[in-house]
């Protein structure tokens, strides 16, 4: 069993417990339970109160003491919170009553008195033990926290977490929550009188278990696992005259990071959003220039060399692979070894041809939510790129399709249609040499696959991560895989998708069905 690992911090006021409850908010998530011990007016409620309001990015929100509704419910940005008070509690049979048991799933639960149903409260939790310091002041508070099982490495991180902000000096730098993304990552504005930095959390783990030739999905499909990446790929694309954050203070081997921030403005408005066409532009004119350069596969970082992996055919088949895995089971129709066994044959054909052209470094997301605007920047400059971790050795189409058929905003098929055009403008006034077609069918079958693990990876976010928003984008995903499935090099594909692939719930009837009906 795992040891309790236990530190200690002196909180000379409210801001600083806000601070500290802040700091271990972007540690924790649903699942996770944090005790709170100590005596009446020891600041629990407070330390609560602060986490509440860090997490729904609203420091007013109204967060009433538990102690005679018991428990509290909130449904917060990121996931559910329970707020509960044992004080009153005189038997721990009361606990399922008031919904304590078992603890609720997907949920972050905060237990004041848990002193009051000892046995109750789970071997996994984070203790916070709250005393009062009038040594240093009417409200200077000590708490001592200790994490339990799975806690203590939690603990053990919020420790290194606070060391990295003192180090940095930003300890006492207020905490904005930022909407994290689809990954293990989170993400804080810290905001101090000299300016407003990010401040990114990127823990050291493999996407899932060793399910792929002995690697995790993250490993086999070249996801960046811990923070390295980030830092290597920052350094080269500033190099090359692409506006990555610039690197303020980084601990390597934490995974911890303070950065430029670049602000919010971004590439798309409105409500559904939609391209912002010069936006569209400036982005697509960013590739163009990075492709037409001759790229290193290494970089450096201060303890060693980087090699970017590449996208290589074993990679890019266990991401498609993700469709019969994830989404022909939701859509009820799972394939037979022998269509299985067609799939990968077919795609491992279709691969070859994009994968021994010219390689490039692939960003990867290079889509909207990685977009932000820089209007006070000159152009490719005002294009600032965030989100690179994951970069790899691939063909020149890929980020191409990424930006183009952006999987979370409808980009209408004639501004898809113009930029495309517009890159290959710009490569061929570059390169006599550069091959148009050879290009447009790379680009239909990178879209094809891209578009494929796109259903299966939004499947697996619902099923497995319990993210169910995601699923709002299939259909979408399912208009662009349309699209390049009516190129004629994919004529193959085309029919065997037609009799084995269903569409996505709310999808239309896409073209190539209705030719088949006709």
């Amino acid at each position: 069993m795992t040891e309790p690992t236990t530190f200690s911090v002196a909180l000379h006021n409210e801001t600083a417990t806000a601070q500290l409850m802040a700091d271990l908010a972007l540690l924790v998530g649903p699942g996770d339970v944090i005790t709170l011990t100590g005596d009446l007016g020891a600041g629990k409620t407070a330390a609560a109160r602060s986490l509440i309001r860090y997490l729904a990015g609203d420091e007013t929100l109204e967060v009433p003491s538990p102690t005679f509704t018991l428990v509290q419910g909130y449904e917060l940005p990121p996931f559910p919170v329970m707020h509960a008070d044992l004080y009153r509690v005189e038997d721990e049979s009361e606990l399922e009553e008031i919904g304590l048991s078992p603890l609720p799933d997907a949920t972050l639960v905060l237990i004041e008195w848990p002193e009051r149903a000892p046995s109750a409260m789970p071997e996994d939790r984070i203790d916070i033990a709250l005393t009062h310091r009038p040594a240093l002041g009417s409200s200077a508070r000590a708490a001592d926290i200790t994490g339990h099982g799975k806690g203590a490495a939690i603990v053990a991180r919020l420790q290194a977490l606070r060391e990295f902000l003192g180090a940095s000096g930003y300890m006492e730098a207020t905490r904005k929550r930022m909407a994290g993304d689809a990954s293990t990552r989170s993400y804080a504005r810290l905001l101090r009188d000299d300016g407003i930095v990010i401040l990114m959390n990127f823990p050291q783990r493999p996407d899932g278990a060793a399910l792929y030739n002995g690697k995790s999905y993250s490993a086999a499909v070249h996801l960046a696992e811990n923070i390295r990446p980030f830092v290597a790929m920052d350094a080269g694309l500033r190099v090359v005259g692409i506006s990555a954050p610039a690197i303020h203070h980084y601990d390597l081997d934490h995974g911890f990071l303070i950065s430029e921030d670049f602000g919010s403005e971004g590439v798309v408005e409105g409500d559904p959003p939609r391209p912002i066409a010069e936006r569209y532009e400036a982005a697509t004119d960013v590739l163009a220039v990075l492709h037409r350069r001759t790229l290193p596969q290494t970089l450096e970082l201060p303890d060693q060399t980087y090699t970017i992996p590449v996208f290589d055919t074993e990679a890019l088949l266990i991401e498609i692979g993700l469709m019969p895995e994830w989404y022909l089971p939701d859509r009820n129709a799972p394939l037979s070894d022998q269509k299985h066994a067609e799939f990968f044959a077919m795609w491992r054909e279709l691969l070859k041809k994009p994968l021994a052209g010219p390689k490039t470094w692939v960003i990867r997301d290079y889509h909207s939510p990685n977009l932000i605007w820089l209007a006070d920047r000159d152009a490719i400059k005002r294009v600032g790129v965030i989100d690179f971790q994951d970069a790899v050795l691939g063909p020149h189409s890929y980020d191409v399709v990424s930006l183009l058929q952006d999987a979370r905003v409808d980009v209408p098929e004639t501004l898809e249609l113009a930029l495309l055009s517009s890159y290959i403008k710009t490569r061929r006034l570059s390169d006599t040499n550069f091959d148009a077609a050879g290009f447009a069918e790379s680009y239909a079958i990178m879209s094809a696959q891209r578009n494929t693990r796109l259903l299966g990876t939004f499947a697996r976010l619902n099923r497995r991560d319990g993210k169910p928003h995601y699923l709002r984008h299939q259909p979408r995903i399912w208009t662009y895989l349309q699209r390049s499935l009516a190129h004629p090099a994919l004529s193959s594909l085309r029919e065997w998708y037609l009799a084995n692939v269903p569409p996505p719930q709310g999808a239309s009837q896409g073209p190539f069905q209705a030719a088949s009906q006709a």
